[in-house]
């Protein structure tokens, strides 16, 4: 299954192959080594709804909407960027208990047929170490940390703290931008509060411009354990592909995409849209 996916995403890069397409935000994740700019504020908000998602910890499974999914990115400095990730509504309806082991099953407060909670908030730096040249990508890194919001309580948290270092390379080569992230996560255990799974983070990403303002975009973006054996609930090997499209007017973008999940875990599919504005903030002197 994982391998006829890859295929359909392959033959979709194939077809974004053909205008300069600029810094990227939704519907993508894999993130762009460029910066936002000094003074910028970024503000991007949108909702997803997906299909047959599991939580292994709670063993619940169901249809998830999130909404609103809000980010924030400013620009702290010429090279730095700090942003800030969340949502405020996240309703599973529940299809499915009691799936696979499921070890805070007992834990769970769920009446009915459906639960909600918040979404994890994820706080990050980015930090570009080279721009891009004729014959260069551009680099940065970036550091994010991710908060435990959402309850176990709920099915739909882990009530641990996430941490992810990886290193962002982006190339633009006329109307195609290509982008590739590599890191390392470190994933708490929700089991066991002296216990934590590494995992090797990675993203490829493909941007084309087909017109002015309109973009076709598609990416892969997951992470893969690196624990010998079974890895703890919620640190799973992870990939989900995503194809959509753009339209940026001004200081405002407008996006759509699909996504399909790539392992068991993931949603079998889903649909996001949202909408992003920039702006300048602030002055640094």
């Amino acid at each position: 299954m994982i391998r006829s996916r890859l295929c359909v995403f392959v033959v979709g890069v194939c077809l974004l192959a053909a205008a300069p397409a600029a810094a990227q935000q939704r519907p993508l994740v894999t993130e762009d080594p460029e910066v936002v700019g000094a003074g910028m504020m970024l503000i991007e908000g949108g909702f997803d709804l997906s299909r047959d998602v599991l939580y292994p910890a709670s063993g619940l499974q169901g249809n998830l909407l999130r909404v609103p999914l809000v980010g924030l990115s400013i620009g702290v400095g010429t090279i730095v960027e700090l942003q800030i990730d969340g949502g405020f509504y996240n309703k599973l309806a529940i299809t499915h208990t009691g799936v696979g082991p499921a070890p805070l099953a007992d834990m769970l407060t769920v009446t009915g047929d459906s639960t909600h909670d918040v979404q994890d908030a994820v706080i990050a730096t980015k930090i570009r170490m080279a721009g891009e040249t004729a014959r260069r990508p551009a680099f940065a890194i970036r550091f994010a940390t991710k908060l435990p919001n959402a309850s176990n309580e709920s099915g739909l948290g882990l009530d641990t703290t996430d941490f992810h270092a990886q290193l962002l390379i982006g190339k633009t080569s006329r109307s195609v931008r290509i982008v590739g992230n590599v890191g390392l996560g470190i994933l708490g255990d929700p089991t066991r509060g002296d216990n934590q799974n590494d995992v090797l983070d990675f993203g490829v990403s493909v941007a084309r411009a087909v017109k002015e303002g309109v973009e076709v975009v598609g990416e892969i973006n997951g992470w893969v354990s690196t624990r010998g054996g079974t890895p703890p609930p919620g640190t799973d090997d992870r990939a989900i592909m995503r194809l959509g499209g753009r339209f940026t007017k001004g200081t405002v973008r407008i996006d759509a995409g699909i996504l399909v999940g790539m392992t068991s875990r993931d949603p079998s599919f889903g649909f996001t849209a949202g909408a992003t504005y920039v702006f300048k903030a602030f002055d640094i002197k």
